[in-house]
């Protein structure tokens, strides 16, 4: 009997929140829209770090802020969120105060509106899309805020779902699974993941013996999820769609994806569902996906990167180191390193040597981390490495970001999966070898390192043939040329000259490595991995690099494919049926408003205008000054 009392207390509560939401969504708009606007270019006062976001995303106050916003969790109640899904975050999770973009995307989201919020990565925007999700699936369904076990209740399916969350890579999809299930940990909420690299089979087991009311995944995985009658997978109830980092879906190339997803989703002229789409840049291809899926008469553009604020590429040390050879990046990366782990040692300001490594293919990655956990054998004070790569398994990518998000100190050789999304704590060198396919992937490599207002330091290592190119795509940023580094300048094909002990080192290295990953290397940046570099310079160069860097008598052989796609370039030694059987078997282009383009009434136009104000753009014929 006292259960059943208990149960109908809850559901009465459950369902006044849900009943106070709507009458708020009514009265409260009109002041809403102007309260978003004007928290739009305040500041909130910082507070000390919560535990999953960045430091320098905290805000705190002791009650509502002065723009009339709250900022702690547990005030969250007096939205009309439900006392278990508030307990979770105070209690269960150990969080008290909001950062700016949960403060200024919460209130807004649980009246009912649809948000394009601009927010750089680690400010806690995931909590911030996760508690409306949460508690409009609650204010729809109240029984669903308390436990199957505790007071019954109806089982999940895997064809109710009622959120989808779409984020670009699988280890930003496994972070906000996480996070998701710790927030309706105590309520029968049922947070299920879907992301390429894991069987597809065990998740549909998975989710058919459990249900999901929320579903978390990537693109391609969701797209054919939906796309597959036989799944069970389905949303005909959908209430709220997020998107989570929409620039980097976009710059990866899932555009086709996401539109194809709309197709198996309720139509929402039929069916209203909200929609949370949230970016750290506002490029114009983006407000395109914002025009498809965002309700234009009804949405708030919330904004928590100031104008006048100092951003990471114009704080963080930047260099350029300018090598002779593709052979010397090796070498000057060693050079580096040890530099690097000296000056941690001595400097009692310097964080631990902890380094993320970007560096163009797979291929490269993985030939990188197999020379550096050799040279451990020369130089004990190289510390543990890792890779993460689109050939390792989601386990062991999860693991490998784990491991190094755990360590004190450690490299990490990574190709672009980790260029967003992920919070490495500590980080105090993000080097980037070769050309970065564009400005915005410069930007947010970058990105990795200077978190939470500490200090770093950006380094590219580029090729001379390169060195053009860079110029080219990297205006407007405040990178310095460094001439410091000696291996940089050694002529490895000259045979008479005195070479730097480090080439000895990498080349002893080198020779332990089979002669599949010189001929994946090989064709990896034939490929199209350095987009704008002659095609003729670049043969030439990586026939170099398998000579004096590999070692080898002559150049990996390439698939006739690749040969024809570059078409007339000398020294190129084309695969033949001996080769086979012995061995086994575009860039993104950012198109900017045009100057002087007439004010326009389209809402999605505004944003635009205002996100891209932040940063200076510099113009297309502008040049890098290194």
């Amino acid at each position: 009997m006292r259960t059943s009392v208990l149960r109908q207390a809850g559901l009465c509560r459950a369902a006044f929140a849900a009943r106070h939401i709507q009458i708020s969504s009514k009265s409260s708009a009109a002041l809403l829209s102007q309260i978003t606007r004007v928290a739009a270019v305040q500041s909130l006062p910082s507070a000390s770090p919560p535990r999953f976001y960045s430091a320098e995303a905290t805000a705190q106050t002791d009650n509502a802020g002065s723009d009339g916003l709250i900022t702690r969790f547990a005030d969250l109640a007096s939205l009309g969120v439900h006392e278990n899904v508030v307990r979770a975050i105070t209690r269960g999770m150990g969080y008290e105060n909001m950062t700016e973009v949960q403060s200024m995307t919460i209130s807004p989201a649980l009246k009912g509106k649809d948000i394009v919020a601009q927010a750089k990565t680690g400010t806690g925007k995931t909590l911030g899309f996760l508690v409306p999700v949460v508690q409009k699936i609650i204010a729809q369904e109240p029984e669903l805020a308390y436990a199957p076990n505790r007071f019954g209740g109806k089982r999940a399916r895997s064809d109710d779902i009622r959120a989808i969350i779409i984020s670009p890579t699988r280890e930003l999809a496994e972070q906000i699974g996480e996070e998701a299930r710790k927030l309706v940990r105590g309520t029968g909420l049922i947070v299920q993941t879907a992301v390429g690299g894991t069987q597809k089979r065990e998740m549909l087991y998975r989710t058919r013996q459990q249900g999901c009311h929320i579903l978390v995944g990537t693109p391609g995985r969701l797209n054919d999820l939906l796309s597959d009658s036989g799944s069970g997978i389905d949303a005909p109830r959908l209430s709220t769609l997020v998107l989570d980092e929409a620039d980097r879906m976009l710059e990866v190339g899932f555009d086709e994806e996401l539109r194809q997803i709309l197709q198996f989703l309720p139509d929402r002229k039929v069916l209203p569902r909200q929609t949370l789409l949230y970016s750290a840049t506002i490029p114009k291809d983006v407000v395109g996906l914002a025009r498809t899926y965002i309700d234009k008469n009804n949405f708030e553009f919330v904004q928590t990167v100031k104008a006048d604020e100092v951003l990471t590429h114009d704080r963080i040390p930047q260099y350029i180191v300018p090598v002779k050879g593709f052979e010397n990046i090796y070498p000057a990366l060693l050079e580096l390193v040890l530099k690097g782990i000296k000056e941690s040692q001595t400097n009692p300001d310097a964080l631990p040597f902890k380094a993320i490594v970007f560096l163009p293919t797979t291929a490269e990655v993985i030939v990188a981390n197999q020379i550096f956990r050799r040279l451990k054998y020369n130089f004990r004070d190289i510390p543990r490495t890792w890779d993460i790569h689109s050939k390792l398994t989601q386990n062991a990518r999860t693991r490998s970001a784990n491991d190094f998000k755990d360590a004190r100190t450690g490299i990490l050789f990574s190709s672009d999966v980790t260029a967003r999304g992920m919070d490495f704590p500590n980080v105090s060198h993000v080097i980037q070898c070769h050309t970065p396919p564009n400005r915005e992937q410069y930007i947010h490599r970058l990105g990795r390192t200077g978190r939470a207002n500490k200090p770093g330091q950006g380094w590219l290592i580029i090729p001379d043939i390169e060195l053009q190119v860079a110029r080219n795509k990297l205006p407007g940023l405040p990178i310095k040329r460094n001439d410091e580094l000696q291996c940089a300048t050694v002529d490895a094909a000259d045979t008479g000259a005195a070479k730097h002990p480090h080439f000895e080192h990498i080349a002893d290295a080198v020779s332990k490595l089979p002669h599949e990953a010189f001929k994946e290397c090989y064709q990896s940046y034939l490929g199209g991995a350095l987009q704008g570099v002659d095609r003729q310079k670049l043969v030439y160069a990586l026939n170099d690099l398998s000579k004096f860097g590999w070692g080898l008598d002559q150049p990996p052989a390439v698939k006739p494919g690749i040969a024809a796609h570059l078409g007339r370039v000398q020294g190129l030694r084309v695969e033949s049926r001996e080769d086979r059987h012995r061995m086994g078997g575009p860039g993104h282009r950012r198109d900017l408003p045009g100057r002087g383009r007439r004010q326009s009434d389209d809402p999605f136009d505004n944003v635009l205008d205002r996100a891209q104000s932040l940063d200076r753009r510099p113009s297309r014929r502008e040049q890098a000054s290194f």
